[in-house]
């Protein structure tokens, strides 16, 4: 057992001395290791500092790069990019709305009256929200205008996590398959449409549109079981008055 004494207390016998020194001896040697490992810290420190210096720097750089990119370059640049697109997406409204729909579709996708077009908002502004929302304008209005291969396209390169947007987008595609005859590939967009975000617009619609391409496929099974969730889940649908006809024949003919 570890005995305590007092301060000040002096070894009276021999072996209490060699105790003492003994201690003081261990008690020095800790001290030499920590002023060894000390030592050797610093040297490593001190060889090294330029290094450690720059990596802490270059992440400084990083960050302080990051937060710049982001408030002096991207920010202003997708507003610049949004600006840019307020023509073009009027255009594209007033087709959509039945205003002269081919032209309007056309100047949407390159622009009229000095101001950009979809296809400019794309090529210059691409790496920005704006530049993706520009590939959707730029589909849709292809699709409308029957160039299908270029709906496909575009349509493919915008992404979206939208509820509406993201699946009419890959119902475009689907669509444009369709009239490209690639009915296995039409099929695929419109499953992933009716997958993408469940509601009562678009899903029923993309489910009826998914069948419909199964029945000319002869995937007869699949496509009753979409008929049948339209006719379970979406009854007050418009699709839902279209099902019964289709799911007799389809039913004919399992």
């Amino acid at each position: 057992m570890a005995t305590y004494k007092k301060r000040g207390y002096k070894p009276k016998t021999k072996k209490e001395k060699e105790v003492v020194v003994e201690e003081s001896s261990a008690t020095a040697e800790v001290f030499n290791t920590l002023d060894e490992g000390a030592s050797k810290t610093e040297e490593w420190f001190e060889k090294n500092q330029k290094y450690i210096i720059g990596a802490i720097a270059a992440i400084a750089v990083v960050v302080l790069g990051f937060l710049g990119y982001n408030r002096f370059i991207a920010e202003p640049t997708q507003k610049e990019a949004m600006n840019d697109m307020y023509q073009a997406k009027k255009y594209f409204e007033d087709a959509a709305n039945g205003i002269s729909s081919d032209s309007l579709y056309n100047m949407a996708l390159n622009g009229g009256e000095g101001k950009y077009g979809m296809l400019d908002i794309v090529n210059n502004y691409g790496g920005t929200p704006a530049g993706n929302l520009a590939n959707y304008y730029a589909g849709m209005a292809y699709l409308n205008l029957k160039d299908y291969q270029n709906a496909v396209n575009y349509l493919g390169d915008f992404s979206s996590e939208d509820k509406m947007l993201g699946p009419i987008a890959k119902g475009g595609i689907g669509d444009a398959f369709v009239q490209l005859e690639q009915l296995p590939e039409a099929l695929e967009y419109y499953e992933k449409a009716f997958k993408a975000n469940v509601n009562d617009f678009t899903t029923p619609m993309y489910l009826l549109k998914a069948a419909r391409v199964a029945i000319d496929l002869g995937e007869n099974k699949k496509a009753l079981d979409y008929l049948n969730r339209i006719k379970s889940e979406f009854d007050g649908s418009t699709q839902a008055n279209e099902v019964d006809v289709l799911i007799g024949k389809v039913e004919a003919s399992l």
